[in-house]
């Protein structure tokens, strides 16, 4: 029975605890089903050529073997097989391919095989976050068949695009604009015509990227308001119904002296985000719209893994689509230092709240990736929630890996791409290392320091802006997904520091070790840049610093 005859026939708590229940396990529970399920996919994955290649022969006979034999992986031990689709080398049959980028100016792209059981979990899951998305209480949703969704999801093959195909398999929810018109469109028309589409049959449901939506919700307020070109330029055959709330929320907005804002004229009622520097946008969001994003997690790698509930105060993680395991904090500080050591990790039952994990996950259902390490960073929030009736771990997404920098998910800058970047520029340019920081209005940057060489004509001659000009220009020939910050979202995530000469040797020659290049933590800088202030002081005075 497809979800749609569900609403029709069963009655609502049925359905709640069809696709919801999972937040009424308790935590034995819930890893008698992970461990289950681990099981069933050791199995497959063991006797797989995969699994062989990447087991070297051993055999493993439990998941706790699995877990002290069985080094955690990353993209690079399955990348021989996944770029080349090698379906017959896996667990299950790929049914798609979902790509993304893998690492900007070193690997263009990466893909990720998913069965049908996989897309079967999917699909329920992503009926799950729909229904918690509308619901103000245990067991109360409210989900039709007549609503319709903003489009503001980038189209297949990225994992995005498998949400409307999901839901269409399931429930006839009207996408603005119909996704087969949609994937042929850029962004900005996309933008266009859901705005054309949606002032005459309204919105429903609204999903993207924190920073899209973001983007998209304030393009709506121009669009609304015809704040380019003629009065009203924008709005194009409305309904009698929009044009009486229109004309409406245009008195009120001038009454009240601001501008034309998304809540004027639509009433959201179900509002998902995922990617990264959600909580950049959420306020603001909530205050565009006049309903508070719910927050879930999805890659190309794990699928739909994780959602908020009706509280907003954390994610929970689906017990069927991936097995789980955390490396802590000082785990994962002592692989930074020494990259051949492996960090240890825990279950779900074993998290301890207030702590910081990177999650590790082996993919169920006939996945291909084991132990593999996704480079995304969560705080539990604690191990049961009185006010939505948990008594299971929740989570809040923190970032990407300290070695990766992403700004508002589009980019995957490491230490290899900006070297790349400088050693492109041709600048004399002596040391350097980057960092993600947030300006004034709590939004993400890529703050990169440089020390130019000190008898370079560069250190005499280039100030920052025309350093940070040459930079962009290569920052987004070697990440093309860099570009997009600009083209599709307007921003420009770069700022540029030049440091004295000297300061880098400096710090080294007093730490007895180099600055890490990529996300140093913000004691290391600030030590950096009061250091600075030294040497120069000191200069000055003409005396050496001790």
């Amino acid at each position: 029975m497809k979800f749609e005859e569900k609403l029709k026939k069963k009655r609502s708590e049925d359905i709640w605890n069809e696709y919801c229940g999972f937040l009424d396990l308790n935590i034995s529970e819930y890893m008698r089903i992970q461990k289950r399920l681990m099981e069933e996919q050791l199995f497959l994955w063991e006797k797989s050529e995969l699994g062989k290649k990447l087991l070297q022969g051993r055999r493993i006979h439990s998941i706790d073997e699995l877990r002290e034999k069985f080094p955690l992986t990353t993209y690079e031990d399955y990348a021989d097989v996944l770029l080349q689709k090698k379906g017959g080398m896996l667990p299950d049959d790929p049914i798609i391919w979902i790509q993304t980028t893998w690492e900007g100016g070193k690997h263009p792209i990466k893909v990720a095989p998913y069965t049908q059981s996989m897309l079967n979990t999917y699909k329920n899951n992503v009926l799950a976050c729909m229904i918690l998305s509308t619901s103000t209480e245990k067991k109360k949703f409210d989900v039709k068949a007549t609503d319709t969704f903003l489009y503001g999801l980038a189209p297949l093959p990225y994992a995005t695009g498998l949400f409307p195909r999901a839901l269409h398999d399931e429930i006839s929810i009207e996408f603005l604009p119909p996704v087969e018109e949609a994937e042929g469109m850029s962004f900005s028309e996309r933008n266009k015509r859901g705005f054309k589409l949606a002032m005459s049959k309204g919105i429903d449901y609204f999903f993207g990227l924190g920073s899209v939506a973001y983007f998209v919700s304030q393009t709506l307020s121009k669009m609304g308001g015809g704040g380019s070109g003629k009065k009203g330029s924008s709005i194009v055959t409305l309904s009698p119904k929009f044009l009486l709330r229109y004309l409406k929320a245009k008195r009120t907005c001038k009454k009240e002296g601001r501008d034309l804002i998304p809540r004027d004229l639509f009433d959201l009622k179900g509002f998902m985000v995922a990617g990264t520097d959600n909580h950049c946008y959420k306020d603001e969001l909530e205050e565009l719209w006049g309903v508070r994003p719910m927050e879930l997690f999805a890659g190309t790698e794990p699928s739909c893994i994780g959602t908020e509930t009706w509280t907003r105060e954390g994610m929970y993680f689906f017990p069927d689509t991936c097995f789980y395991e955390f490396i802590p904090e000082a785990e994962m500080n002592k692989n930074l230092e020494d990259k051949t050591y492996q960090p240890k990790t825990y279950l779900m039952d074993e998290v301890q709240p207030g702590e910081k994990y990177e999650i590790v996950i082996s993919v169920l259902k006939g996945g291909a990736f084991m132990r593999y390490r996704v480079g995304d960073v969560y705080r539990c929030m604690g191990l049961e929630n009185s006010e939505d009736q948990t008594k299971i771990p929740r989570f809040k997404y923190i970032d990407r890996v300290s070695n990766v920098i992403d700004i508002a998910g589009f980019t995957r800058i490491t230490e290899s791409a900006v070297q790349t970047v400088v050693d492109l520029s041709g600048l004399d340019i002596e040391d350097w290392f980057a960092a993600k920081e947030y300006n004034e209005n709590k939004k993400p940057f890529m703050h990169v320091y440089v020390e130019l060489a000190p008898d370079s004509l560069a250190s005499q001659a280039v100030g920052k802006e025309i350093l940070k000009e040459h930079l962009t220009v290569y920052f987004k020939y070697v990440d093309h997904d860099y570009k997009d910050l600009k083209m599709i979202l307007g921003m420009d995530p770069l700022q540029i520091t030049i440091l004295k000469c000297g300061t880098f040797a400096e710090y080294e020659r007093r730490h007895q070790k180099k600055l890490r290049k990529v996300n140093p933590s913000v004691y290391e800088i600030k030590d950096l840049l009061e250091l600075q202030k030294s040497i120069y002081a000191v200069r000055k005075e003409g005396t050496r610093i001790e």
